[in-house]
Protein backbone atom coordinates (compact mmCIF):
# COMPACT_ATOMS: atom_id res chain seq x y z
CA UNK A 1 0.00 0.00 0.00
CA UNK A 2 1.40 3.42 -0.96
CA UNK A 3 2.04 5.81 1.91
CA UNK A 4 -0.60 8.34 0.79
CA UNK A 5 -3.29 5.65 0.61
CA UNK A 6 -2.17 4.28 3.96
CA UNK A 7 -2.42 7.68 5.64
CA UNK A 8 -5.89 8.21 4.17
CA UNK A 9 -6.89 4.81 5.53
CA UNK A 10 -5.52 5.67 9.00
CA UNK A 11 -7.28 9.02 8.97
CA UNK A 12 -10.63 7.43 8.21
CA UNK A 13 -10.21 4.76 10.88
CA UNK A 14 -9.13 7.23 13.56
CA UNK A 15 -11.95 9.64 12.73
CA UNK A 16 -14.48 6.82 12.83
CA UNK A 17 -13.31 5.38 16.14
CA UNK A 18 -12.13 8.46 18.04
CA UNK A 19 -12.48 12.21 18.44
CA UNK A 20 -9.00 13.67 17.97
CA UNK A 21 -8.21 17.27 18.89
CA UNK A 22 -4.96 18.96 17.85
CA UNK A 23 -3.98 21.98 19.92
CA UNK A 24 -1.48 24.52 18.50
CA UNK A 25 -0.45 22.37 15.49
CA UNK A 26 1.18 25.49 14.02
CA UNK A 27 4.15 24.83 16.32
CA UNK A 28 5.08 21.88 14.12
CA UNK A 29 6.79 23.26 10.97
CA UNK A 30 5.13 22.20 7.73
CA UNK A 31 8.49 21.36 6.19
CA UNK A 32 12.13 20.92 7.09
CA UNK A 33 13.95 18.68 9.55
CA UNK A 34 12.36 18.47 12.98
CA UNK A 35 12.01 16.01 15.86
CA UNK A 36 8.53 15.50 17.28
CA UNK A 37 8.99 14.29 20.88
CA UNK A 38 5.93 12.82 22.59
CA UNK A 39 4.86 10.81 25.60
CA UNK A 40 3.83 7.22 24.91
CA UNK A 41 0.94 5.46 26.68
CA UNK A 42 -0.84 3.35 24.09
CA UNK A 43 -0.60 1.64 20.73
CA UNK A 44 -2.99 4.37 19.58
CA UNK A 45 -0.05 6.79 19.70
CA UNK A 46 1.57 5.45 16.51
CA UNK A 47 -1.59 5.86 14.36
CA UNK A 48 -1.87 9.40 15.75
CA UNK A 49 1.44 10.27 14.12
CA UNK A 50 -0.09 9.29 10.79
CA UNK A 51 -2.78 11.97 10.97
CA UNK A 52 -0.73 14.87 12.38
CA UNK A 53 -1.64 18.06 10.49
CA UNK A 54 1.01 19.48 8.16
CA UNK A 55 3.46 16.54 8.38
CA UNK A 56 2.53 13.45 6.36
CA UNK A 57 6.25 12.59 6.29
CA UNK A 58 6.62 11.65 9.97
CA UNK A 59 8.66 8.49 10.49
CA UNK A 60 8.41 7.05 14.00
CA UNK A 61 11.15 5.27 15.93
CA UNK A 62 9.48 1.98 16.93
CA UNK A 63 10.77 -0.72 19.29
CA UNK A 64 11.74 -3.85 17.34
CA UNK A 65 9.77 -6.03 19.78
CA UNK A 66 6.74 -5.19 17.64
CA UNK A 67 8.29 -7.08 14.73
CA UNK A 68 6.88 -10.20 16.40
CA UNK A 69 3.33 -8.82 16.17
CA UNK A 70 2.15 -9.21 12.53
CA UNK A 71 -0.46 -6.45 12.73
CA UNK A 72 1.80 -3.95 14.51
CA UNK A 73 4.65 -4.81 12.15
CA UNK A 74 2.55 -4.21 9.05
CA UNK A 75 1.06 -1.02 10.45
CA UNK A 76 4.44 0.37 11.56
CA UNK A 77 6.19 -0.46 8.29
CA UNK A 78 3.42 1.13 6.25
CA UNK A 79 3.97 4.24 8.36
CA UNK A 80 7.69 4.28 7.58
CA UNK A 81 8.90 3.06 10.97
CA UNK A 82 12.57 3.06 11.86
CA UNK A 83 13.05 -0.06 13.97
CA UNK A 84 15.18 0.31 17.09
CA UNK A 85 16.49 -2.20 19.61
CA UNK A 86 15.72 -0.55 22.95
CA UNK A 87 17.86 -3.04 24.89
CA UNK A 88 21.12 -1.52 23.65
CA UNK A 89 22.65 1.50 21.97
CA UNK A 90 21.28 0.82 18.49
CA UNK A 91 23.67 2.84 16.33
CA UNK A 92 22.15 1.49 13.12
CA UNK A 93 18.75 2.97 14.02
CA UNK A 94 20.41 6.21 15.11
CA UNK A 95 22.21 6.51 11.78
CA UNK A 96 19.00 5.93 9.84
CA UNK A 97 17.15 8.50 11.96
CA UNK A 98 19.91 11.08 11.53
CA UNK A 99 20.07 10.45 7.78
CA UNK A 100 16.32 11.01 7.52
CA UNK A 101 16.56 14.29 9.40
CA UNK A 102 19.39 15.42 7.12
CA UNK A 103 16.99 14.82 4.21
CA UNK A 104 14.59 17.30 5.82
CA UNK A 105 12.20 14.76 7.34
CA UNK A 106 10.18 14.71 10.55
CA UNK A 107 11.18 12.10 13.13
CA UNK A 108 8.62 10.96 15.72
CA UNK A 109 10.21 9.85 19.00
CA UNK A 110 9.06 8.88 22.49
CA UNK A 111 11.98 9.88 24.77
CA UNK A 112 10.71 7.57 27.51
CA UNK A 113 11.96 4.68 25.39
CA UNK A 114 8.98 2.45 26.11
CA UNK A 115 5.22 2.57 26.59
CA UNK A 116 3.98 3.67 30.00
CA UNK A 117 1.48 1.18 31.41
CA UNK A 118 0.26 3.57 34.11
CA UNK A 119 -0.59 6.53 31.89
CA UNK A 120 2.00 8.60 33.72
CA UNK A 121 5.30 9.89 32.37
CA UNK A 122 8.30 7.64 32.84
CA UNK A 123 11.84 8.90 33.23
CA UNK A 124 13.19 10.01 29.86
CA UNK A 125 16.17 8.38 28.15
CA UNK A 126 18.99 10.36 26.55
CA UNK A 127 18.75 8.89 23.02
CA UNK A 128 16.49 11.62 21.64
CA UNK A 129 18.78 14.29 23.04
CA UNK A 130 21.79 12.71 21.33
CA UNK A 131 19.99 12.76 17.97
CA UNK A 132 18.87 16.36 18.49
CA UNK A 133 22.34 17.56 19.45
CA UNK A 134 24.04 15.58 16.67
CA UNK A 135 21.79 17.06 13.97
CA UNK A 136 21.14 20.47 15.50
CA UNK A 137 17.48 20.33 14.46
CA UNK A 138 14.64 21.78 16.49
CA UNK A 139 12.55 19.65 18.83
CA UNK A 140 8.79 20.11 19.03
CA UNK A 141 7.33 18.67 22.26
CA UNK A 142 3.87 17.12 22.13
CA UNK A 143 1.65 15.92 24.95
CA UNK A 144 -0.82 13.15 24.12
CA UNK A 145 -3.73 12.60 26.50
CA UNK A 146 -6.66 10.21 26.32
CA UNK A 147 -5.02 7.25 24.60
CA UNK A 148 -4.47 5.51 27.96
CA UNK A 149 -8.23 4.93 28.33
CA UNK A 150 -9.13 4.72 24.64
CA UNK A 151 -9.32 0.92 24.40
CA UNK A 152 -11.61 0.58 27.44
CA UNK A 153 -13.92 3.28 26.09
CA UNK A 154 -14.11 1.58 22.71
CA UNK A 155 -15.06 -1.66 24.44
CA UNK A 156 -17.98 0.26 25.95
CA UNK A 157 -18.90 1.49 22.45
CA UNK A 158 -17.81 5.03 23.25
CA UNK A 159 -15.65 7.23 21.02
CA UNK A 160 -12.67 8.30 23.13
CA UNK A 161 -11.54 11.91 23.10
CA UNK A 162 -7.83 12.14 22.34
CA UNK A 163 -5.92 15.40 22.54
CA UNK A 164 -2.50 16.21 21.10
CA UNK A 165 -1.02 19.49 22.37
CA UNK A 166 2.08 20.97 20.73
CA UNK A 167 4.68 23.18 22.38
CA UNK A 168 6.97 25.68 20.72
CA UNK A 169 10.10 24.36 18.96
CA UNK A 170 13.38 24.58 20.83
CA UNK A 171 16.99 23.78 19.95
CA UNK A 172 19.43 22.10 22.32
CA UNK A 173 22.97 23.53 22.41
CA UNK A 174 26.03 21.30 21.93
CA UNK A 175 27.14 19.11 24.82
CA UNK A 176 30.10 20.45 26.73
CA UNK A 177 33.23 18.30 26.76
CA UNK A 178 33.76 18.67 30.50
CA UNK A 179 30.16 18.11 31.63
CA UNK A 180 28.75 15.81 28.96
CA UNK A 181 26.78 13.51 31.29
CA UNK A 182 25.43 16.43 33.29
CA UNK A 183 24.30 18.16 30.09
CA UNK A 184 22.68 14.96 28.81
CA UNK A 185 20.63 14.68 31.99
CA UNK A 186 19.70 18.36 32.00
CA UNK A 187 18.67 18.35 28.33
CA UNK A 188 16.65 15.14 28.81
CA UNK A 189 14.85 16.67 31.79
CA UNK A 190 14.21 19.82 29.77
CA UNK A 191 12.65 17.82 26.94
CA UNK A 192 10.49 15.74 29.27
CA UNK A 193 9.32 18.75 31.28
CA UNK A 194 8.35 20.53 28.06
CA UNK A 195 6.21 17.49 27.24
CA UNK A 196 4.80 17.31 30.78
CA UNK A 197 3.65 20.94 30.80
CA UNK A 198 1.40 20.14 27.82
CA UNK A 199 -0.36 17.37 29.75
CA UNK A 200 -2.97 17.34 32.52
CA UNK A 201 -1.43 17.02 35.99
CA UNK A 202 -2.45 13.37 36.39
CA UNK A 203 0.02 12.43 33.63
CA UNK A 204 3.10 14.16 35.09
CA UNK A 205 4.39 11.01 36.76
CA UNK A 206 8.17 10.96 37.24
CA UNK A 207 8.38 14.72 36.63
CA UNK A 208 5.53 15.78 38.93
CA UNK A 209 7.87 17.49 41.40
CA UNK A 210 10.61 18.53 39.02
CA UNK A 211 11.66 22.19 39.53
CA UNK A 212 11.82 22.82 35.78
CA UNK A 213 8.24 21.63 35.29
CA UNK A 214 7.08 23.91 38.11
CA UNK A 215 8.90 26.78 36.41
CA UNK A 216 7.25 26.01 33.07
CA UNK A 217 3.83 25.76 34.70
CA UNK A 218 4.37 29.23 36.11
CA UNK A 219 5.76 30.82 32.96
CA UNK A 220 3.84 28.80 30.37
CA UNK A 221 5.01 26.11 27.86
CA UNK A 222 7.23 28.59 25.99
CA UNK A 223 9.13 29.56 29.18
Amino acid sequence: MKRERFLTFVNRIMNALTRVEFENPQHLPAKGAVILATNHMSRFDIPLLGIVPNRPDIRPLVADKYLENPMMRWFSEQGGAIWIDRSRADFSAFREAIAYLKQGGCLGVAPEGTRSTTGKLLEGKSGTVLIAVKTGVAVVPAGISGTDTAVNQLKKLRRPHIKVSYGEPFVLPPLSKDNREEDLQRYTDEMMCRIAVLLPERYHGFYADHPRLKELLTKGPSG
